[in-house]
């Protein structure tokens, strides 16, 4: 004899198995895919055309996972700070690719509340670098790290990509990518260093640095040839996921297939999606798409061409790599070209 809940449980099955019958037959599917939505949030215009083109650079990967990629997602693009944080309801990923702090210091509460939710939180360049007391209270926690002045550095330089393999990171991206942009090493990260994953890394030498500029201190010389960690990631216990990537100064760098995959990789990744077996898939870009969006100038915008990765090497190398040499580089800067002649009394 059945018992009524046994019964119950009976009559549940055939249903659903009916219904599994039924949507077979009539070409219909019982999966109910939900759409998942990643926001973009963009820093207002900054260094020159073809640099710092925070909202042109998220308009073209927004436009690859909504219209290439093949997958549920909808992304968005904003710029700057939403004046109505009802925007982040139902958001899976947020991605702030900006200036510094310029962006998210207009809602600190809101992300940190974010982070804590579950939802996914991705910087890229710039936005990597808050101050000491906010990496510390915010980033490391979102993310696993973050830049921090006197201990990580900015240098412009070429780097062979790494993706870590066996991680979604890497997922069709079968060699190493080469890039010149200006890559941060040296990163601040948690204590609990083994939480944090290092999704692509590269190895700075002497004659891969073009240049060398502000931000350059006896860390940078003690990590050439030593592998450095440009893109890392990290699972939080809140279920959400962390992302940091140090490049994207130069818009043209979008271009370059693999590293446009890559980002894109950790987008959807940060996101809490399955990445595709062969990467999230987009077109090669144009030089027209890759020119779309620019931030506007006085002057006339230069045209960005599409990169050659082969001559990024051919760039003559920075003379002021040791720290001996920056010193005295920086000191001739603050010297006067035309000294002033003692006024003589009349």
């Amino acid at each position: 004899m059945h018992t009524h809940r046994q019964k119950k449980q009976m009559y549940i099955k055939f249903f659903f198995a009916l219904l599994v019958i039924w949507s077979t037959a009539f070409g219909l599917s019982t999966a109910t895919a939900q759409t998942t939505n990643i926001l973009f949030l963009a820093g207002e215009r900054s260094h020159k055309s073809g640099e710092h083109e925070f909202n042109a650079g998220c308009q073209l990967l927004a436009k690859a996972l909504n219209e290439q990629s093949g997958l549920d997602i909808h992304a968005t693009v904003l710029n700057g700070w939403p004046e109505d944080e009802s925007i982040f309801n139902g958001v899976d990923a947020v991605v702030i690719y900006s200036d510094g702090t310029k962006v998210v210091s207009h809602g600190w509460e809101k992300a940190d509340q974010l982070a804590k939710t579950g939802v996914g939180l991705m910087f890229m360049h710039y936005a990597v670098h808050p101050s000491p007391e906010e990496g510390a209270r915010y980033f490391r926690p979102w993310i696993g790290a973050a830049m921090e002045t006197g201990w990580s550095v900015n240098p412009h330089w070429v780097a062979d990509l790494r993706a870590l393999p066996d991680h979604p990171i890497s997922s069709g991206v079968a060699d190493l990518v080469r890039a010149y942009d200006e890559f941060y090493y040296n990163m601040r990260f948690q204590k609990e260093r083994g939480q944090v994953v290092d999704l692509v890394t590269a190895v700075p030498t002497p004659d891969r640095l073009k240049r060398v500029i502000n931000l350059w201190n006896q860390h940078g010389v003690d990590g050439l040839g030593k592998t450095q960690t440009l893109m890392w990631g990290v699972e939080r216990e809140d279920g959400g996921r962390g992302v940091g990537f140090t490049g994207g100064h130069y818009h043209r760098n979008w271009a370059i297939n693999d590293f446009r995959k890559i980002v894109l990789n950790a987008v959807v990744w940060v996101a809490g999606v399955d990445v595709p077996e062969d990467g999230v898939n987009s077109k090669a870009l144009t030089e027209e798409e890759l020119n779309a969006n620019l931030d506007e100038y006085p002057t006339a915008n230069p045209w960005i061409a599409l990169p050659d990765t082969k001559e990024f090497m051919k760039l003559p190398a920075a003379t002021n790599v040791s720290m001996e040499d920056y010193r005295k580089a920086e000191a001739a800067k603050k010297k006067p070209l035309v000294k002033k002649k003692k006024a003589t009394k009349g």
